[in-house]
C-alpha cells in the first residue's frame, strides 16, 4: 500500500470514529491535510467551530493569523502537512481531557508514521506536551521557555513547539516574538537540507 492509500484508509477510520464522547457533538472529524510528502508536519490541538462546520483545518480566525505567520516565515500551506492532536471540536473550546487524548492520539501517531516528517511543529500546550512526551523529551514545567526552541530526537526528528496562532488573537503584543518563532521553521528546514 502506498502513502496516499494509507492516509486515505486512516481518514476513513477518523471520519467514522466513535472512540470518545466528542464524536457525539461534532459535525465533522477533521482530517489532516496538505502535502503528504512534506518533511514538515504541523500539529495543532483541535478544530474550532468554523473548522468543524466546514470540515477543513485552520479556516476560522486562527487560520487567518496562521496564514499571516506563515507568510512572514516564507511558508506556503500547500508545502506542508497539517493535522490535529484531537480530531473533533472541543465543546466551548475547553481543554482536551486525558481520555480524549488517549482515544485520539493513536490517529496522530499513525499519521506521523505514514508522513515521516523530519520536522514536527507543534502549536500550543497540549500538542506540544503530547509530542514532547512521545519522543521521550522531558515534559517542561514552563511552556513559555519551550516555545521557539528546537528539540532533537534520537531518531533525528526535530520538534519545534510554537504558540498557537490563537494566542495572537488574545494578546497582540506577542506578534513580534511569534513572527520570529515561526521563522524558525524555515531556519530548521535549512539546517536539515
Amino acid at each position: 500500500m502506498n502513502k496516499r492509500e494509507k492516509i486515505e484508509n486512516l481518514n476513513i477510520e477518523i471520519r467514522n470514529c466513535r472512540r470518545c464522547r466528542l464524536s457525539e457533538t461534532r459535525t465533522n472529524a477533521i482530517l489532516g491535510e496538505g502535502n503528504i510528502d512534506s518533511k514538515i508536519m504541523i500539529v495543532a490541538q483541535a478544530p474550532g467551530e468554523s473548522e468543524d462546520k466546514e470540515g477543513r483545518m485552520f479556516i476560522g480566525p486562527s487560520g487567518k493569523v496562521l496564514d499571516e505567520l506563515f507568510g512572514q516565515a516564507g511558508i506556503r500551506r500547500g508545502d506542508i502537512y497539517m493535522t490535529n492532536l484531537i480530531k473533533c471540536k472541543l465543546p466551548k473550546y475547553r481543554k482536551p481531557k486525558r481520555d480524549e487524548i488517549e482515544s485520539c492520539s493513536p490517529y496522530l501517531d499513525r499519521e506521523i508514521e505514514i508522513i515521516q516528517p523530519d520536522i514536527i511543529v507543534t502549536l500550543g500546550h497540549f500538542a506540544s506536551s503530547y509530542i514532547l512526551e512521545k519522543y521521550f523529551i522531558e515534559k517542561p514545567q514552563d511552556f513559555k521557555q519551550v516555545y521557539g526552541r528546537a528539540f532533537y530526537t534520537k531518531s533525528g526528528k526535530v520538534i519545534l513547539p510554537l504558540r498557537h496562532p490563537a494566542a495572537l488573537l488574545y494578546n497582540p503584543e506577542l506578534k513580534d516574538v511569534m513572527v520570529e518563532d515561526y521563522r524558525k521553521i524555515s531556519t530548521v528546514m535549512g539546517e536539515l537540507v
